[in-house]
């Protein structure tokens, strides 16, 4: 388990970090997002033992990152979003000279893990290569296993797939999910839709404090947007459009043409305050005659989320003003 407590960091009269804290536990993968000056860089630092904070703890395993250094950066990899490689060395030489820093001493040992890693991230074709001549794709899955050279239990990532193909991002994120039953994982990436399809928990900070922690299957409840419930159905659009009109529960109603021939789709945005719309928009439409072939509701994306808990806040009284 890792906690990080009330984290606070402090740049001059400025907070970069304010007042965070979070748990994470083994077998999830969580995504930190936030806007680029939103205190994402400077909190996954102090859980390094990269910087120190004003105040607060972090702790991994138990072992504090500060009081405990040596024991607690056992217990944790990282991969920064240029990775730290040198690139007249092989892999396989790198990999070695990572396994020695991180206090494996013997030589077998040392192999061993080496051995171990290129098979996990896929490298072991290209192990007696210099790492100036792999591909984007391959350095950063050199990268991955120097961070997860002796198996720590936190994996933190700081956009991890940036600047890569749409094919080596696939990789990447397949090799990332593979982590989670062994690991804690932390990702880092401005690619909303990358952590809402590996991520199984969010955590959104701005302004240096946390705005939002939730399971990612969760997130569209945090928006203030009505509910919104998609229907395909067979049967007269007039007919059904009116007679959902006339619900009380319900605000709007959109229609086009379903994907099947002689299918009509329905968007329905619940009124203010009204609940599950579902079983009323049922009854609706078949009073009129309608089949319903499909319905299903509509959450937020993780970007709608995100937008909406991040946007600037004006001031009282204004209104429409110019950023300064």
């Amino acid at each position: 388990m890792v906690e990080v407590k009330h984290l606070r960091k402090t740049y001059g009269d400025k907070a970069a970090v304010s007042d965070i804290s979070f748990t994470l536990e083994k077998g999830r993968i969580y995504g930190l997002l936030g806007r680029n000056g939103a205190g994402k860089s400077t909190t996954m630092n102090m859980m390094t033992g990269y910087l120190a904070p004003d105040s607060g703890d972090v702790t991994i395993d138990g072992h504090d990152i500060f009081k405990e250094a040596t024991a607690a950066k056992k217990c944790l990899g990282y991969l920064p979003e240029i990775p730290p490689l040198y690139n007249d060395m092989t892999v396989r030489e790198y990999l070695l000279f990572v396994s020695q820093l991180k206090g494996l001493k013997k030589k077998g040992e040392r192999l061993a893990e080496a051995e171990r890693v290129e098979g996990l991230c896929g490298v072991t074709d290209v192990s007696s290569r210099l790492i100036k001549n792999l591909s984007k794709g391959y350095r950063q899955r050199v990268g991955l296993g120097q961070a997860l050279i002796g198996n720590p239990e936190l994996i933190i990532l700081d956009e991890p797939t940036v600047g890569l193909d749409p094919k080596q991002i696939q990789e990447i994120r397949e090799l990332i999910a593979s982590l989670k039953e062994d690991h804690i994982v932390l990702l880092s990436s401005h690619i909303l839709s990358e952590v809402s399809e590996i991520c199984d928990h969010i955590i959104i900070i701005d302004k240096g404090r946390v705005l939002l922690k939730s399971d990612t299957g969760n997130i569209s409840s945090y928006t203030k947007r009505a509910e919104t419930v998609e229907v395909t159905a067979l049967g007269n659009t007039e007919t059904g459009e009116s007679a959902l009109s006339a619900l009380e529960c319900i605000s709007t109603v959109q229609t086009e043409a379903g994907a099947e021939e002689g299918s009509v789709k329905f968007t329905v945005t619940a009124a203010t305050g009204a609940a599950d719309i579902r079983p009323e928009i049922s009854k609706a439409l078949a009073a009129v005659g309608l089949t319903i072939l499909e319905m299903k509701k509509v959450g937020d994306s993780l970007e709608d989320v995100f937008l909406e808990l991040t946007k600037p806040q004006e001031a009282p009284g204004e209104e429409g003003g110019e950023d300064q």
